[in-house]
């Protein structure tokens, strides 16, 4: 695989035409809600991101990052950046990394959509998984922290921090395969038998949903948080839009799939051999949930049951990039490589079903 890390997804560029808005009207609210600053306000866009596009702001001497919806007409429930405000910065005084959080605008009027600010927090983003350019000693250290912060995050109590509200309780997994199945059919664009496949055999072979809740992050992966600039810390985790209460394991899994996808489907692992990994210094799968579960507590997961979040995990992916290309589509996606992301859709659903068939014989 390449290094992804490069000027593709990496730095930023002018505010895109369709994410345009009153840079006054910004400049205004910065100095009424956050803080005074001298001269003139500074806006880029960031290149990466699909969904909620996401800009650096330069008032004066401070750097903040401004998160947005887009425009036009959006998915019901998708793009909740008011959420992603609030839960981060109820887990600020957690052992989570956040960024700091500054000021939630649900006034349209100010830049035409809500937005929140937050702290600028320098380091580095890592967009392929085979962390090119390091050491085994690196890599290992890189990813074990990655899998210390996704088991500190559900090791949180909910109601500790004031989310005990944050989520529906009960019945997580069958409401979310619900739920992905009615974003998809919003946002089809084109018929892939192997999801409407999904679609029936999903609700019919759910496990039980036996966990407590946990908040999940909904999207962590490799390229959602920020690394010290040198050293193997997290220094804030990103992108929180699709957080609840749910499942901890179900949301484990959606990291986890990494070491299922390949450079096919997505940046991913599964084209590599456990001899390759472990030359490069990277755990294989069955590794890296063990050190998960000793961190959480727990003494394994069922193998049918995580085949099953797997599944689930590669079909809900299938449907947030059937939404990416539905949006660029019409002409308003965050990314300028958003229809080439898109066409990951099928091979992905194509791979899930494989995947159910194969749980099925061996049942």
């Amino acid at each position: 695989m390449g290094d992804l890390n490069d000027s593709v997804f990496s730095g930023t560029l002018p505010v895109l035409p369709q994410h345009a808005f009153d840079e006054g009207r910004l400049a205004d609210f910065i100095r009424t809600n956050v803080g005074p600053f001298a001269g003139n306000l500074q806006v880029a866009q960031f290149k990466g991101g699909q969904s909620n596009p996401t800009f650096l702001v330069q008032a004066g001497g401070e750097r903040f990052v401004l998160r947005r919806k887009p425009p036009g007409a959006l998915l019901p429930s998708a793009h909740a950046v008011e959420r992603e405000h609030r839960v981060m910065s109820a887990l600020a005084a957690t052992d989570v990394p956040v960024p700091r959080t500054l000021a939630l605008c649900e006034d349209p009027d100010v830049i035409g959509s809500t937005f929140f600010l937050m702290a600028h927090v320098p380091g580095r983003i890592f967009w392929d998984p085979t962390l090119p350019g390091h050491t085994p000693v690196e890599r290992r250290a890189l990813l074990n922290e990655l899998n210390r912060v996704i088991a500190a995050l559900h090791c949180v109590d909910p109601a500790a921090v004031g989310l005990s509200d944050y989520g529906k309780p009960g019945a997580y997994l069958a409401r979310q395969v619900a739920r992905w199945t009615q974003q998809y059919r919003a946002a089809e664009t084109e018929r892939i038998e192997a999801v409407d496949r999904l679609i029936e055999w999903l609700p019919a072979h759910l496990p039980s949903d036996d966990a407590p809740p946990a908040i999940v992050h909904g999207d962590y992966r490799l390229d959602n948080v920020i690394f010290h600039p040198t050293e193997p810390r997290i220094l804030a985790v990103l992108d929180w839009e699709l957080s609840t209460l749910g499942h901890p394991l179900v949301d484990f899994a959606y990291h986890c799939m990494t070491w299922r996808m390949d450079g096919h489907t997505g940046r991913g692992l599964g084209d590599l051999s456990a001899l390759e990994l472990d030359a490069l210094g990277i755990p294989p799968e069955a590794h890296y949930v063990s050190q998960y579960c000793e961190r959480t507590g727990r003494t394994g997961i069922p193998g049918a049951a995580w085949s099953y979040y797997l599944i689930f995990n590669l079909f809900r992916l299938t449907s947030i990039l059937q939404g990416v290309t539905r949006r660029a589509l019409q002409g308003n996606a965050a990314s300028a490589e958003a229809l080439t992301t898109g066409q990951r859709a099928r091979p992905l659903a194509e791979q899930a079903w494989r995947m159910a068939q194969d749980l099925m014989r061996h049942r």
